[in-house]
């Protein structure tokens, strides 16, 4: 089974020795509050920032002059960078950091807190804020930023005293990070960035390790072995390589059928002997069957969902006739929603790790749902298609290497490499579980910027590339290596078919007139082609294979087929 080096193995720190030197500054040295700010990020590891520069936060731009170990990406709009700062928390296991200017900054920017939210990523906003003195007067872009950003964050606050920065960093760091991870949002008052203190650097902070309990994981292998249809929904909050290899080893051995929850489909490598496939919209029928014939369903790290679970219908609350046990980092999350036979609170690898020693007799299930989603999986041509995308995403995997990082927003077109597409474990999708449009372009530039040795794709509608388009201005200005595949059907694609379904033949406001994609590249300064016809992608790819930078295939495709399954002229005629 081949997995990918995304998400660092065993968080946990390694033994300081006693005779080991502090590398933080102890010193009380006079600092301003822009270069102590600067200087724990530095201490905590960070070495990329993603940002829109604002005059509120000027003294921190100013110590990032003097900060070589931290890498200053420039972005176009705070969406894009909170996105990418989302993404990339995503591929590290510590905190995306970004940094936006007060107001409309933070409003672009919210949407990326958002989405780190609901897919728990690790994630610091930093926001520069009015000075202190104007405070509660509805300044120029004043916002209560702890207010906003409550609902949607783990953790909101404002710095006022420059001397507490690095108190209110290590609580950052710790709180994005431990439990079910999350994104932070700070406040940085624009005076207090300027006063000059004296303070002692906080050490760097690691996630907590939660093992799972004993008397908890006896009672889990006793329900384990009394079932006689186990099922287990993996992926989410917590997760990387140490858990995929433990949980795929382990599942592989007692042939237990491995189901990714929505947009995790990467949990781990899709060449798992028992990996049934994923859940979320358009799932394998197969596998809908075989969760709902569950007795047993060994939930470990998703939240379940409204779209893993298909509104709630698929796997009940109360789920009547089977049995539950939810593994989460949080240690609210099981019983919030769902009746839960045994709530299990730990660390996703610390968990793996406990799970090995669980001996099962095999079902003989595992193998027979891997070989169901095998078949699910492979591409068939529809006939009457111009340009047919699921032969399109068979050629991407025969081209492109397997640990491609796959990266997309949402939208009816990402169903195509959801079912086709066989991701090669943690660190492989990037694609948010809030289905937030615009996300793949940004996210593809985090990746590439992070991996620049790997293959990084962004996938996009046309509707949802012109949310970020912006960005490949970015991508270029930092030299990111990325292909972009814009499937260009001339309409909000998923609106529309709801519309059909629910008001056949009664449509407004989904249809598009979209700019020329091909020359829009160009013009940014990246390389492009159109794509019209099945036939045309396979060259159109290769010779893009053959180059650096910024290549985007822009792939003509008709609205009428709308999902790799269905037409609209068949849902409307349903309706």
């Amino acid at each position: 089974m081949s997995l990918s080096s995304g998400i660092a193995n065993d968080r946990r720190p390694a033994p300081v020795p006693a005779s080991a030197a502090i590398v933080y500054r102890a010193a009380m040295t006079q600092r301003t509050g822009g270069r102590l700010l600067v200087d724990q990020l530095v201490v905590q590891g960070c070495d990329r920032i993603f940002t829109v520069p604002g005059e509120s936060f000027l003294a921190v731009l100013d110590a990032l002059h003097d900060t070589p170990a931290i890498d200053l990406v420039t972005c176009r709009q705070e969406g894009g960078a909170a996105f990418m700062a989302c993404a990339d928390g995503t591929l590290t296991g510590r905190p995306g950091i970004a940094f936006v200017t007060r107001g409309p900054g933070a409003t672009n920017a919210s949407i990326g807190v958002h989405v780190a939210m609901q897919d728990s990523r690790p994630m610091i906003l930093f926001i520069g804020d009015v000075d202190r003195a104007t405070r509660d007067r509805e300044a120029f872009q004043e916002i209560d930023f702890a207010a906003m950003f409550a609902p949607m964050a783990k953790w909101a606050a404002r710095i006022d005293d420059a001397a507490r920065i690095p108190e209110y960093v290590a609580r950052a760091y710790a709180t994005a990070m431990n439990g079910r991870p999350g994104p932070v949002v700070l406040a940085l008052p624009e005076d207090m960035l300027l006063d000059r203190v004296e303070a002692a650097d906080r050490p760097r902070v690691e996630r907590l390790a939660q093992p799972a309990d004993p008397i908890a994981m006896a009672q889990l292998a006793a329900l384990l072995d009394a079932a006689e249809r186990p099922v287990a929904i993996i992926g989410g909050a917590d997760w990387n390589d140490a858990a995929a290899r433990g949980v795929a080893d382990w599942a592989t051995r007692s042939d237990i059928p491995l189901a990714a929850a929505f947009r995790r489909q990467d949990a781990v490598a899709n060449d798992c002997p028992v990996y049934a496939g994923n859940l979320g919209y358009g799932p394998a029928p197969a596998l809908v069957e075989r969760v709902r014939a569950a007795d047993l369903l060994l939930v470990i790290g998703a939240r379940l969902g409204e779209a893993t679970t298909d509104g709630y219908t698929l796997v009940t609350p109360d789920h009547p006739g089977q049995r539950l046990i939810h593994v989460h980092p949080d240690p609210h999350e099981p019983g919030m929603v769902y009746r839960t036979d045994l709530p299990i609170c730990a660390g996703m690898a610390d968990f793996a790790g406990a799970l090995a020693a669980i001996d099962l007799s095999p079902r003989a299930e595992g193998a027979a749902a891997h070989a169901a989603w095998l078949d699910w999986s492979t591409p068939a041509p529809r006939a009457g298609v111009t340009l047919d995308l699921g032969p399109c995403v068979a050629t991407m995997r025969a081209v492109l290497p397997a640990d491609t990082i796959i990266c997309n927003g949402a939208g009816n077109y990402s169903g195509w490499w959801h079912r086709y597409w066989h991701y090669a474990g943690p660190g492989t999708q990037l694609a948010p579980t809030a289905g937030a449009m615009g996300y793949g372009l940004p996210a593809a530039i985090a990746a590439a910027l992070r991996h620049p040795g790997r293959s990084v794709v962004a996938l996009a509608g046309d509707g949802c590339f012109l949310m970020n388009g912006q960005e490949l201005a970015t991508a270029v200005q930092h030299g990111a290596d990325l292909l972009v595949v814009i499937v260009d059907n001339g309409g909000y694609g998923t609106i529309r078919m709801h519309q059909e379904r629910e008001f056949p033949g009664r449509i407004a406001g989904t249809t598009l007139t979209n700019p020329d994609f091909a020359a829009l590249a160009r013009a940014y300064g990246g390389w492009a082609t159109t794509v019209e016809r099945t036939e045309d992608f396979a060259p159109a790819l290769a010779e893009a294979q053959t180059l650096s930078g910024v290549r985007v295939l822009h792939c003509r495709t008709d609205i009428e087929i709308i999902t790799n399954r269905t037409t609209l002229s068949a849902i409307a005629a349903r309706g």
